[in-house]
């Protein structure tokens, strides 16, 4: 699967722990991608075998991974299938926002169900040409005395597959804006795998709907008190989507190149797999591969300390000055890869069919895969503004935003 080198003794044993899984996983990547059939069986297997709770502690009973070893699994996953790989998105970043929570009974809960293998989707999006900033989820008191969630969210990634749903919602009663984490296994919570994008097929997306769905008030976590390297966290999954993306291509387009039998007569060598025109090829898609993983480990340090400096707030040893720079370090790490990545992943994966001839356009190879999901991925959170928000950077010294919507213009 691409394991990179001088990795840490517990990655090599999480790397030797999950390989078999992965590589099952892998063995029917392709033709769920035709089917659309999801991988309900594989995102169970992968939370009862621990995948879920990484990230957790090893005195509550999860791994202890550090975020660079939590991505480069991840990685690795979406080498086999990216669509899976996305699908826990939320999942990590909720665990994420668990870890760095205040200690208590309420943080131990989640950390007990992360480590029985319950999983957390996510519901942000608010549906159709709401104004950006708006949000038309919300949180209500009921009679009873408890709360119920009402709306109707879409890009619901991974929550077909989950057991709660971190939802961005208002609140009627404050005004204030909140994380409803709402039990998914209630009748009045409606998920559908709706989403008709050409790209990432299988992650469960689509359209999230409340009709007054119970929602336990220890479950209601004011958004201000959210993990603040978050949005450097969301995009670092999809830098290891496109990096699993690529050398998932690397991996078949190698198999694929030294199976062939078939030459041309213009060709610059007796066979295929030894013309060195082709082989060339091969190669770049393998060097775009490293270099994304590369991009993946350095993004993924960026992100650990400023986990490491969000715990040190909790113990004193660190400051909301240091804080502040390790968080604007991870989103300038996060960008920095997404501008560079999506471009390079999605042209060689575009260029790695120059490796085969026309029987590698074939729809039963479904060989396009790759292409449409690295395209598809690096389609969130558009670069192009990335690139804009780096050059203010280094240009004026301007800070990147942390935290965005989108929605309709407010403007006239």
């Amino acid at each position: 699967m691409g394991t990179t080198t001088l990795n840490s003794p517990q990655l090599e044993q999480l790397e030797a722990r999950f390989a078999p899984l992965f590589e099952r996983i892998a063995a029917g990547s392709a033709d769920r991608d035709s089917s659309g059939a999801l991988a309900h069986d594989h995102i169970r297997e992968l939370a009862a075998t621990g995948f879920g709770a990484l990230r957790v502690p090893q005195s509550h009973g999860g791994a202890g991974a550090t975020l660079p070893e939590l991505f480069a699994l991840l990685t690795d996953l979406a080498a086999a299938d990216p669509n899976l790989a996305q699908a826990l998105r939320a999942h990590f970043a909720f665990v994420e926002d668990r870890l760095v929570a205040s200690e208590g009974s309420e943080r131990d809960a989640w950390l007990e169900r992360f480590v029985a293998g319950e999983l957390v989707g996510n519901s942000w999006t608010e549906i159709g040409t709401v104004e950006v900033g708006q949000v038309n989820t919300k949180v209500s008191p009921d009679s009873g005395g408890g709360f119920v969630i009402s709306g109707t969210k879409y890009y619901s990634t991974g929550s077909i597959f989950a057991d709660w749903i971190d939802t961005y919602a208002e609140r009627t009663d404050t005004g204030r804006r909140v994380i409803a984490v709402v039990n998914a296994h209630q009748p009045e919570v409606v998920i559908e795998d709706n989403w008709d994008g050409f790209g990432q097929r299988t992650t469960g997306t689509g359209t999230s709907t409340f009709h007054s769905a119970v929602v336990a008030e220890a479950n209601l976590i004011d958004f201000e008190t959210r993990f603040r390297y978050q949005t450097a966290f969301y995009q670092g999954v999809l830098l290891a989507v496109l990096a699993g993306s690529a050398q998932g291509a690397a991996n078949d387009f190698a198999a694929e190149l030294k199976a062939r039998k078939r030459t041309f007569s213009h060709g610059a060598a007796a066979f295929a797999n030894e013309d060195p025109q082709l082989l060339q090829v091969i190669g770049e898609v393998s060097a775009v591969a490293f270099a994304a993983k590369a991009t993946v480990k350095a993004t993924a340090e960026a992100l650990e300390a400023a986990y490491q400096t969000a715990l040190g707030l909790h113990s004193g040893t660190s400051d909301l000055a240091r804080d502040q720079a390790a968080n604007d370090a991870a989103e300038l790490a996060s960008a920095q890869g997404q501008v560079v990545l999506t471009p390079l992943v999605t042209n060689v994966l575009s260029r790695a069919f120059d490796a085969l001839a026309a029987s590698a356009t074939s729809t039963t190879k479904n060989l396009d895969r790759h292409w449409r999901n690295a395209r598809t991925a690096g389609n969130h959170n558009p670069w192009v503004f990335k690139a804009r928000l780096l050059g203010e950077h280094e240009v004026h010294g301007r800070e990147l935003p942390r935290v965005w919507a989108i929605g309709a213009s407010t403007g006239t």
